[in-house]
């Protein structure tokens, strides 16, 4: 009878030792975004319209590990008129996101841009730590973002008490690497686009110098400074010029997108 109770009691331990190490997945409060939300934006460049990139949010019956309600964000990009000739270019990215963590279980890419085409698709195993990208396993921290889910997941930070030189930092899973992403607030500003003028704050990238800008500020890019938190602006310098995107239109949002007087 002793021995019966041993063995009951150390099965009982070990079931609740496997319980407390189940890892929790993160969670975070989303006042930004919801289903039905699209944003199209074109990208100019000089004073042409070279092509445009549009975002959109919708309800999926899949699942995150089985349990999870997702959402299905898909992302299209393309060039306009006479840059098809020169280079086209014709990308589709798919994230499908925990609604309560807002982080991605599956990353689905397909790039086409001239002659070069890429495929990539992530199962991302959160509950584990790990992202398959159809070989083999990386192991990743919880709640690791992917390119997609990065836009969403930056959309929900809490940034009313920030001030001017703070940094906000995040990881994302990238090409098979993991990815800081950090961004710099660089205080508010009043923009001025197509479609009118809004409240900002202006924001840099913490980038590689050398890599794809020559300096830090050659990237910037303003968000609305309300409750949306939807870039309407970016601007880039490159080799050969610069390149400005901006939101041209904009329909499902979770609050009205009010303009600057």
């Amino acid at each position: 009878m002793k021995t019966t109770c041993i063995i009951t009691s150390v099965i009982l331990l070990m079931f609740g030792l496997s319980s407390s190490m189940q890892l929790t997945l993160p969670s975070v409060t989303n006042d930004s975004f919801q289903s039905g939300e699209k944003l199209r934006y074109r990208i100019t460049y000089g004073f042409i319209d070279a092509g445009e990139a549009v975002l959109e949010v919708t309800e999926t019956s899949k699942k995150g590990n089985g349990t999870r309600d997702l959402y299905h964000i898909t992302g299209t990009g393309k060039t306009l008129g006479g840059f098809n000739a020169v280079f086209k270019v014709h990308d589709i990215y798919e994230s499908y996101i925990d609604k309560k963590g807002v982080f991605p279980w599956q990353f689905i890419r397909r790039v086409e841009e001239g002659g070069y085409k890429l495929s990539q698709d992530y199962a991302f195993k959160q509950d584990k730590q790990k992202v398959h990208n159809g070989e083999k396993d990386f192991t990743t921290p919880a709640g690791i973002q992917d390119m997609i889910s990065s836009f969403y997941y930056a959309r929900t930070l809490n940034f009313k008490s920030a001030k001017i030189g703070d940094t906000f930092e995040f990881k994302c899973f990238m090409d098979d690497e993991i990815w800081p992403l950090k961004v710099k607030y660089l205080g508010d500003e009043k923009i001025s686009i197509r479609k009118g003028k809004f409240n900002c704050m202006k924001f840099a990238p913490v980038v590689q110098t050398g890599r794809v800008f020559k300096k830090q500020d050659d990237l910037n890019f303003w968000v609305t400074k309300d409750d949306n938190h939807i870039p309407v602006l970016v601007k880039a310098k490159i080799p050969v010029g610069s390149v400005k995107l901006h939101l041209v239109e904009w329909s499902g949002l979770k609050h009205d997108l009010v303009k600057a007087k």
